[in-house]
């Protein structure tokens, strides 16, 4: 029997652009933006606010389609509750070359002011997540695009102002252990800086950072990590949850001049 190790000669086993190749996709199927939910249901909504979409392919857990809104190509994906499923889909976007990234999810507030349905725009991420050491070094410091945050906070505080809640701006800690979120791993979140905590947002915004593809991440508060407060029925959760859409619509009608 050989005791002779056998090693990898390739750089890499599989790519983006690999991946593209296995759903059939090419740059010139997708649009200018990519709004990218977590769940399915999300997606669905936001194709009833988009003109014509034709379903650019269904892999997996993931669906893509693509359409118009305002007369500008747009398209949509459920792109992953987790840091690894959300890698994958965001490798597929950025590997078609969309040129602008607009995450619409969700969060667990990391500060008691923070309320159920207010909303919290990521200006940077600490990484708790599994991925991404995977990408970047330790010291690597994950930032959505300046532009793309300044403006959609902007259009989400005038959405979201006559429902009684507020936009706030800071860091998200992104983990994969959501039940792990102890006292221990929360403060340290916090000592770094975060006030909402996410399991998507690190994969997203580091990988569209190195694809130089401007990404921006936005999230309604689900709940409180430091009150306990639980909101995932909360009708105030849901209503900010649906306003995500029409904001991210917004950002790109303000974006095109319309």
């Amino acid at each position: 029997m050989s005791t002779q190790t056998e090693h990898m000669q390739r750089d890499v086993h599989m790519t983006g652009k690999d991946l593209m190749g296995m759903v059939q996709l090419r740059p010139q199927d997708v649009g200018k933006y990519a709004i990218v939910p977590g769940p399915k249901e999300r997606l669905d909504g936001l194709m009833k606010k988009i003109e014509n979409p034709v379903k650019n392919f269904s892999f997996m857990e993931y669906t893509m389609y693509t359409g118009t809104y305002l007369g500008v190509k747009v398209t949509g994906i459920n792109g992953g509750r987790f840091a690894a499923d959300t890698s994958i889909t965001t490798e597929i976007l950025c590997s078609a070359q969309v040129q602008y990234l607009i995450r619409i999810g969700s969060c667990g507030a990391l500060r008691g002011d923070i309320k159920i349905g207010d909303l919290i725009v990521a200006t940077g991420c600490v990484r708790g997540d599994g991925v991404t050491p995977y990408y970047v070094a330790s010291d690597f410091e994950t930032k959505p695009d300046a532009k793309l945050t300044s403006t959609i906070s902007k259009i989400a505080q005038n959405a979201i102002a006559p429902m009684g809640n507020k936009v706030h701006e800071g860091k998200i800690w992104t983990t994969d252990a959501i039940l792990r979120e102890t006292k221990e791993h929360v403060n340290k979140a916090v000592d770094n800086g975060a006030i909402g905590v996410d399991m998507v947002s690190s994969a997203f915004l580091t990988i569209a950072q190195l694809y130089k593809i401007p990404a921006v991440s936005i999230l309604a508060v689900s709940d409180n990590i430091m009150t306990g407060e639980m909101g995932f029925m909360n009708p105030d959760y849901y209503m900010s949850e649906g306003s995500l859409i029409t904001i991210a619509l917004n950002l790109i009608k303000q974006l095109e001049g319309k």
